[in-house]
């Protein structure tokens, strides 16, 4: 009689529990698996976000570059402008003390570029190991643009006039007419005349050639270079170092901007204007220093004030266009749109207008609009004055001893308010300015930095 099978319990349940035990590994390898597949998915997600957003920034940023480059050489073309006013003296159609050095022994060169518009060449440059800074023309503009220069360039750029023949007597006539329409009628143009015939001799022979005719008329078409001759003893102009056709070399300042701080311009793209306000305040000088280079500024503006030849506009009051020396005196670094009275009401007048915006000049040479007619009147609102101290009023305030801060203001606020159509402006332009001056010296006169 056979025995039935007996089961061996312990076997049995060995065999469950290695079967379980193989079955939780498995579901734990498998989620292991996952979890690494996980990660692998995000670590994968991760790089290529992190390529996306590279490529994107390096696209981007070469985009930039490429544009502010192309800005830039259209900006910056002082080889264009050296080859064309060479081109000029080596045929004989221009001459001037500055174009043999720049032409054949090449000791006038140009160094960092300044220019702010294609049409209007800037650079520092070096002449006979003299720092200077380089000016050239380079296009011409057929009519009058208001919201650019205000300076017609066809006859600069043809440099056409005088003509072949044209007597001392002849050129002096044309001078003197170019001189009553830019300076109004004025009894002593005439000595104006023999001053810009000293000028235009550039050699110093006591004879102007025709290609210094050429240059000097051509440079008597640019408000700074006249600016320039009218003020040559001036302390606040800077000076006329040479020319060569319509490009001139003025005297250069060490510091080129009221603020004192100046920055390539890849760097100014990527600050903000208001960062930038507070970047300029931390770099003026001390408040002494900064009374000084007002002072010069008050100074300047009395020089072209009714001067000698009439009264001169500021037209562009802003930071960028004075500079200072070592010694902490104001220098103009740009007089380009400082323009005669006289030569901008009659160019302004009668311009049709829809409101007081389309009756400006630059940037603060403001006429109002007659409803009535349409028409831009020719008297100009502030004068310069009010904008030189509506510049000076944050740089002079900040950091200003306690004890003058206001009286200071108080005057800063009257010079501001001025109009040209108030009662006695002159007097009261006088009488602010007289006393701004006064204020600042008597705090500085006894320090260190006057």
């Amino acid at each position: 009689m056979q025995r039935a099978p007996k089961y061996d319990l312990f076997s049995q349940r060995d065999v469950k529990f290695q079967e379980l035990i193989k079955t939780k590994y498995n579901v734990s390898h498998l989620m292991n698996e996952l979890e690494l597949g996980g990660v692998q998915a995000r670590f994968s997600y991760v790089r290529m976000k992190y390529l996306f957003f590279s490529w994107l920034a390096v696209f981007v940023g070469s985009w930039i570059i490429y544009v502010q480059y192309s800005t830039y050489t259209e900006l910056c073309r002082g080889k264009d402008c050296k080859k064309i006013i060479c081109d000029k003296y080596k045929t004989g159609v221009i001459d001037g003390p500055a174009c043999n050095s720049l032409c054949v022994t090449e000791t006038l060169y140009f160094g960092k570029c300044l220019s702010t518009k294609p049409n209007n060449q800037m650079y520092l440059g070096i002449w006979d190991n003299l720092p200077g800074v380089v000016k050239c023309q380079m296009e011409q503009a057929l009519h009058l643009d208001f919201g650019t220069e205000l300076e017609p360039r066809k006859e600069i750029v043809l440099f056409d006039k005088p003509t072949r023949g044209t007597t001392v007597q002849k050129f002096k006539e044309m001078v003197y007419s170019l001189f009553k329409a830019k300076l109004g009628d004025q009894g002593n143009l005439s000595e104006l005349v023999n001053l810009i015939l000293t000028v235009a001799d550039g050699d110093k022979d006591g004879q102007v050639s025709l290609g210094e005719a050429k240059s000097a008329w051509a440079l008597l078409q640019l408000n700074e270079f006249l600016l320039m001759v009218i003020l040559q003893d001036k302390e606040h102009t800077p000076k006329l170092m040479g020319f060569c056709g319509d490009l001139y070399v003025m005297e250069s300042v060490e510091y080129t901007s009221l603020y004192g701080i100046s920055l390539p311009w890849v760097i100014e793209l990527f600050i903000p204007s208001g960062f930038r306000r507070s970047m300029d305040q931390l770099f003026t000088p001390s408040w002494p220093r900064k009374a000084k280079i007002a002072i010069g500024l008050l100074e300047f503006v009395e020089d072209v004030f009714h001067g000698p030849y009439g009264n001169f506009l500021m037209c562009d009051t802003s930071a960028k266009n004075l500079g200072y020396n070592d010694k902490y005196d104001l220098k103009m670094v740009d007089m380009r749109k400082i323009v005669p009275e006289t030569n901008l009401k009659e160019l302004i007048k009668d311009r049709h207008c829809e409101s007081d915006l389309d009756c400006v000049y630059g940037t603060d040479c403001r006429t109002s609009c007659d409803q009535s007619t349409m028409k831009c009147t020719s008297e100009v609102i502030q004068p310069n004055l009010a904008k030189a101290c509506q510049l000076l009023k944050d740089y002079l305030l900040r950091g200003a001893p306690s004890e003058i801060r206001e009286e200071l203001e108080k005057q800063l606020y009257s010079c501001i308010a001025l109009k040209v159509t108030a009662n006695q402006m002159e007097m009261e332009h006088s009488l602010i300015l007289n006393n701004l001056k006064t204020l600042l010296w008597k705090k500085i006169s006894y320090t260190n930095d006057s």
